[in-house]
């Protein structure tokens, strides 16, 4: 199983994450599951989401710890994004996590190894 399932966060969501063992952002509250990126999806996400922060986290979830309750379907936002999107339907706990990546602005360096992901 590929591991190509990815989530962005800043730098106090990771920290309030780290605490409490639980990555819960606003928007996922909002929305009623855990927003994911595919490899080829987080230029975009970053770009989009992201553009007022400094540096952000960037974790790698082990896929087969949330297959059962990962659904992938379509942005229900009306915007450009095309294809369908990992949404997690559940609790995503930090011992979910199979990497974690600090990225700093420079047009956020996205790991090559994730980069990579995305051509295949």
């Amino acid at each position: 199983m590929i591991n190509d399932v990815y989530k962005i966060l800043t730098e106090d969501e990771w920290m309030k994450g780290k605490v409490s063992s639980k990555i819960i952002t606003k928007l996922d509250l909002k929305d009623g599951f855990v927003h994911l990126s595919k490899a080829s999806q987080l230029n975009a996400s970053l770009s989009l989401y992201f553009e007022n922060e400094q540096r952000v986290v960037l974790l790698q979830i082990n896929k087969s710890k949330i297959k059962n309750n990962l659904k992938y379907e379509f942005s229900s936002k009306s915007n450009d994004r095309h294809g369908k999107f990992p949404h997690f339907y559940g609790i995503l706990n930090t011992n979910m996590i199979s990497k974690i990546w600090q990225l700093e602005r420079s047009a956020f360096c996205i790991p090559q190894e994730v980069l990579f992901q995305a051509e295949q």
